[in-house]
């Protein structure tokens, strides 16, 4: 596999497509940025809400990029921004394919593994596709990556592990893990088994727990909680929000982005085998403090409803990825809101009555499951 190959056979699994322009073009960015110099990442699930923004982090530090998707929700118009810049290649596949992960492997120094089934009700929807893809999908991997001379391998897990913590400071990596969905039982599963095998690895593994993420994406997702918020009230509707109370962290899309690119540059002896959370202690909200954030930029019809079927309540410890990495987020609500409210009352994100649940991981595409 190398620059300037096209697989032009009828599509029956994995399809290759790399740049149009393959040569080691690198900006005036790139060159102040050398640390992603003579590495390349294959970012599994690069075509994602978090991948998009992930693969343009890596380009602009001088890494070269290749994406393994099967593009579960069938956003395929994300993928002209993959394939139109230099040091980058796309590779149609599904991460549960010993021969598409085998040739997406090639020549790979690191892997950034983001794809999953993402959040609890589309997990909640398709349970044994989440097993399949989030559990036994990461055990794969792991065993494909052996004797490759990969350097590290990047995990984003979730704080949604944590579940219902009642602890009266915020859960720090040592705190016992509580899933309290088939979501967060997959991830704390390959977590443990990742943790339990990574003494007989030939790279070094990272898990990444990250917060729920926030902001504008190329993939964009608006079943996330600031990002939904910030939607229906800018577009007039009645929100009903369940639980004011309870406490989650939040992260930046950007953040998430910065944090993967400190753990792929730091020495091996601070990150090898190592669980960071990722997020802010200033992002740590309550569900009422996001809707107030978003009520100071634009009005709107807001209820506050108790009862909800979602029981996860928790507060995360971000200082350890501080202490050890030096990374501190650079986004917060009162920034990021009213870039979300500009676009949707621009009419960025109408929907597409041929394709309703174009903003978020509410169905699988046809032929996945």
């Amino acid at each position: 596999m190398h620059d300037g190959l096209v697989s032009l056979r009828p599509y029956t699994g994995p399809r290759l497509v790399d740049s149009v322009d393959g040569a080691e073009a690198l900006t005036a960015s790139d060159i102040m940025n050398l640390e992603g110099l003579g590495r390349h990442v294959l970012v599994i699930g690069g075509a994602g809400y978090v991948g998009c923004v992930l693969t343009e982090a890596l380009l602009s530090r001088g890494y070269r990029v290749r994406v393994l998707d099967n593009f579960l929700y069938g956003h395929f118009h994300v993928a002209e921004s993959l394939i139109a810049r230099p040091r980058t290649s796309l590779l149609v596949g599904d991460l549960r394919d010993p021969y598409a992960l085998n040739q997406a492997l090639e020549g790979i120094t690191d892997v950034v593994l983001l794809a999953s089934l993402v959040g609890d009700p589309i997990s909640r929807k398709y349970p044994e596709l989440a097993r399949e893809v989030n559990l036994d999908g990461g055990k794969a991997i792991l065993q494909a990556l052996s004797g490759r001379g990969v350097r590290r391998l990047v995990f984003t897990s979730t704080c949604s592990n944590y579940g219902l913590w009642e602890g009266t400071e915020p859960a720090t990596e040592t705190a016992p893990l509580n899933p309290l969905s088939v979501y967060a039982e997959t991830k704390v599963a390959f977590e443990q088994a990742l943790l339990e095998q990574r003494l007989g690895f030939d790279f070094h593994p990272v898990i990444l727990r990250l917060a729920t993420v926030f902001g504008l994406s190329p993939r964009m997702r608006f079943d996330l909680t600031v990002n939904e918020f910030s939607r229906a009230i800018a577009a007039g509707v009645k929100l009903d929000v369940y639980d004011k109370d309870t406490w989650r962290p939040y992260c930046h899309v950007r953040d998430i982005c910065q944090a993967i690119l400190a753990v792929l540059h730091a020495p091996d002896r601070k990150v090898s085998g190592e669980v960071f959370n990722v997020g802010s202690d200033a992002n740590n909200l309550t569900k009422e403090q996001i809707v107030n954030e978003v009520l100071r930029h634009v009005a709107g019809d807001v209820r506050f409803v108790d009862g909800g079927g979602d029981r996860r309540n928790y507060r995360v410890s971000f200082a350890k990825i501080r202490d050890t990495l030096g990374f501190r987020p650079r986004y917060g609500l009162p920034a990021v809101v009213p870039q979300l409210v500009h676009a949707v009352r621009c009419g960025l994100y109408g929907e597409d009555a041929g394709t309703p649940d174009r903003y978020g991981n509410y169905a699988v595409r046809p032929g996945i499951a």
